[in-house]
């Protein structure tokens, strides 16, 4: 029992090992799993030949099919007269095309890539889209997307700006599709509308789909984080959000689900691009694919999702486009479980993140401007309300401090007999008035903390391409050296503010240490575990190390100023007072069970030998 508050950092470590391999960038877990698969050459997909593969529409269906050709616009098809309009607002610029009548570019106006070059979410060159609709003829497909759409760009009044586009495509005289797009004064949200008229005996009812293929563009400095922190995700009518896997070493990643779903989202890191439905999609496949060939591209995203015909024609084909950055408060007002595009962790983590963490960093970030001090201030903030599980924690490892000549003593009397020991422990516990878990249920009760802020310092935009010190950017690692080589786990960099968390940390330990009652190997655990951390971390966001390290310090100044306050001398006084009171006291039912617990594996080991 003496060890407890050693064995729970055991426990607390060995937790951050498995939390950090699932949760972590895999060039730190996995940093060398493609050199060790050794991928073959044919089996590496190069992104621009599945890009040009997928998108490519089959021409020869509109010279073959001379009836379709006939009709009104589609005699027209191959005609190089394409109209781009521009709608935008105060944060997004969208170019519209009167060639399939859909987006060709996204341009995010407050933020830049990690070269400093305006944000082109997807263009012409990295994203195509459009409807793809079986005509009742001959069952042949066509792909609206090789389309010219007529074109009439309506003004706001207000800003003098475009900011509704309605492209149409006539089928004949009666019969045409429109697709309708309105850009409001604020938000990242682009409404979107498909309406068909009178086109039943056209189109199919039940075949119609949207395809979307989109080779998703770096704008990351750390590519092979943005790599693990890209993929699909969906949301199924009724259930809990769910997301292809972002972390997969295969190829491919594929699903086709049947069910209605809500909204599918191409999310990544920082920036997510999706497409909600006012009622459902009826139905969708989602594929993902990743290698390692262009260092431009992130991974290819490729999305078909099944339209109810029916909905379009009764004008029910509502939609709306997010381009935009990866905030709680944007992605919340969207639909319902888009804001899960940013992950907060675990549902217990998740919540304390939203529900406490979240509204402290939005003050803070209201009324100050400097995300560095923001940290610091938020470290102190949630030390204050840690302050009484601290205060217990320190109680006591205090209280097992005083006991620790009766510990030894007992541990004299019994030599090497680990389970005598151990009972008269619980004895002395019993009579002193201290419970076996008093010391470990405050450092448990303050580790979810420790999760919560390590899945949201990295997620928060806000931190992006933000300096501070030595830092230019608190949503990616601080390098005050560039190795030449690689080590493995650790990097080829060396981060000093993770560099400085080891220090802290060790410095925290060794306080720790001075009323610890741990021997051996089990004291120089805690030794052995900041340096740990510092290959673990190494190649995190400064914004993380930055605030463990705050917080490492700020707990050992913390424990330092809460030794002032505690008199030992009236610890023992109460000792004295509990050892009358508990002397013959009879045992609870927990110590029962423990002592019989404690007889039974005594007696399995002295019958195996």
């Amino acid at each position: 029992m003496k060890n407890k508050q050693t064995i729970v950092l055991l426990f607390i470590f060995i937790s951050f090992i498995i939390y950090f391999y699932y949760f972590s960038p895999k060039s730190l877990i996995q940093n060398n799993i493609s050199k060790k698969n050794n991928f073959n050459k044919d089996f590496i997909i190069s992104y621009k030949k599945i890009f040009n593969k997928l998108s490519k529409v089959d021409k020869k269906f509109y010279i073959h099919d001379a009836k379709i050709i006939t009709f009104g616009i589609l005699k027209d098809l191959f005609k190089n007269n394409e109209k781009e309009i521009i709608i935008e607002n105060k944060l997004i610029k969208v170019v519209l095309s009167s060639k399939g009548g859909l987006i060709k570019k996204v341009i995010l106006k407050k933020y830049k890539t990690y070269d400093k070059k305006p944000l082109v979410l997807l263009d012409s060159n990295s994203s195509e889209m459009g409807l793809k609709i079986l005509f009742r003829h001959n069952n042949s497909h066509l792909y609206t997307n090789q389309l010219l759409f007529k074109t009439e760009a309506i003004k706001n009044p207000d800003t003098n700006l475009v900011n509704k586009v309605i492209f149409t495509l006539n089928i004949d005289k009666n019969s045409y599709i429109q697709q309708i797009f309105f850009l409001p004064k604020n938000g990242y949200s682009l409404k979107y509308k498909i309406k068909f008229f009178d086109t039943n005996h056209y189109v199919n009812e039940d075949k119609i789909q949207f395809f979307w293929y989109n080779m998703i563009k770096r704008v990351e400095k750390n590519l092979e984080e943005s790599r693990n922190k890209t993929t699909i995700n969906y949301c199924v009518l009724g259930e809990k959000f769910d997301h292809l896997n972002e972390r997969s070493d295969k190829k491919k990643e594929e699903i086709n689900i049947q069910k209605p779903l809500k909204w599918i989202a191409i999310k990544q890191k920082f920036f997510t691009s999706g497409i909600v439905s006012k009622e459902s999609f009826k139905g969708c496949n989602l594929s993902l694919f990743s290698n390692n060939i262009d260092n431009n591209v992130v991974k290819l995203a490729v999305i078909k999702l099944n339209l109810s015909v029916l909905e379009l024609m009764q004008k029910k084909g509502e939609f709306s486009f997010y381009f935009g950055p990866n905030i709680y408060e944007e992605l919340n007002i969207i639909a319902s479980e888009f804001s899960s595009n940013i992950f907060l962790g675990w549902p217990i983590i998740e919540s304390i993140n939203k529900f406490f963490i979240i509204p402290i960093f939005k003050f803070l970030d209201k009324n100050i401007n400097n995300y560095g001090i923001v940290i610091i201030l938020l470290v102190i903030i949630i030390k204050f309300f840690l302050i009484p599980l601290s205060y217990k924690s320190y109680i006591s490892m205090a209280k097992i401090r005083i006991l620790k000549p009766e510990l030894d003593k007992i541990k004299l009397k019994h030599k090497d007999n680990i389970h005598k020991i151990q009972i008269d422990q619980i004895n002395l516990y019993r009579k002193m008035g201290i419970s076996p878990l008093s010391g470990c249920i405050p450092v448990v009760l303050q580790m979810p903390i420790l999760l919560a802020m390590f899945n949201l310092l990295p997620n928060l935009i806000e931190l992006r391409q933000e300096s501070f010190l030595w830092a230019d950017d608190l949503s990616t690692y601080d390098s005050i050296y560039n190795l030449s080589f690689n080590i493995p786990l650790y990097g080829d960099h060396v981060s000093l503010f993770t560099f400085l968390m080891t220090l802290a940390t060790i410095l925290y330990s060794l306080s720790n240490n001075q009323m610890s009652t741990a021997q051996g190997p089990m004291k120089n655990l805690v030794y052995i575990m900041p340096i740990g951390f510092m290959f673990i971390l190494n190649s995190f966001p400064a914004g993380l190390t930055f605030y463990y390290f705050i917080s490492n310090l700020f707990t050992f100044v913390q424990q330092i100023i809460i030794r002032k306050f505690v008199d030992e001398d009236k610890i023992k006084e109460k000792f004295k007072e509990n050892e009358l009171k508990n002397k013959n006291k009879r045992k609870t039912k927990f110590q029962l069970h423990l002592e019989g617990a404690m007889k039974i594996i005594k007696n399995k080991k002295s019958l195996k030998k």
